[in-house]
């Protein structure tokens, strides 16, 4: 899979995923994936992404029961957005018994040389990126951590972007600050959060 931006490359195979970066971000993405490819995606661009998420996953998998596993962002993001991303999760595999995975939101937005920036709220963000691990901060000691001119993606950026004037934040409206299901299905390869049952 080549992304629209030229510079990913994940290889996801095997099995039928629905990928759900649900849990952590402003705008959010629901995917299908399979065989390392994005059969179908939605992005969801409404405030309280997280609530419309259901509503996604029925338009880019109907049919549920070809899913083989659920991949959910496992954060970091809002305590309510994350509540109802896993909540979703946990439902959705459930009923068929599917493999259910967590991921890194973070990863989800990962590029080449990017930091992925979250945002935290109450003036602060989540960062991680290369030789950056996983933290939270306040966008000035986000700036003051980082080379000027570093790629900056995630609603963090975004939404603090007056903080970020010396780094590359691309456009508001730039699917670089969207997580990526094709992403987030790639980083699932840790170990399985457990085969849900009711």
């Amino acid at each position: 899979f080549q992304a629209e931006d030229g510079i990913r490359d994940y290889k996801v195979t095997g099995v039928q995923t629905c990928a759900l970066p649900i849990s952590a971000t402003t705008v959010t993405s629901v995917g299908l994936v399979e065989d390392g490819e994005v059969i179908a995606a939605e992005v969801v661009r409404e405030a309280n992404a997280a609530q419309h998420v259901l509503v996604a996953v029925h338009q880019v998998a109907p049919d549920l029961g070809a899913v083989d596993r659920v991949v959910v962002g496992r954060g970091p993001g809002s305590f309510t957005g994350l509540r109802i991303g896993l909540a979703a999760a946990i439902g959705l595999a459930a009923p068929g018994g599917m493999e259910l995975f967590g991921a890194s939101t973070a990863a989800a937005l990962r590029y080449e040389d990017a930091v992925a920036v979250i945002d935290a709220r109450r003036g602060e963000v989540f960062a991680e990126g290369p030789e950056l691990s996983l933290r939270a901060l306040t966008p000035v000691a986000l700036a003051q951590a980082l080379a000027p001119g570093t790629r900056l993606v995630g609603d963090g950026a975004v939404v603090h972007r007056g903080a970020f004037a010396d780094f590359d934040v691309p456009p508001d409206d730039s699917p670089l600050h969207v997580p990526q299901p094709l992403a987030l299905a790639a980083a699932a390869d840790g170990p399985e959060i457990g085969r849900a049952h009711v």
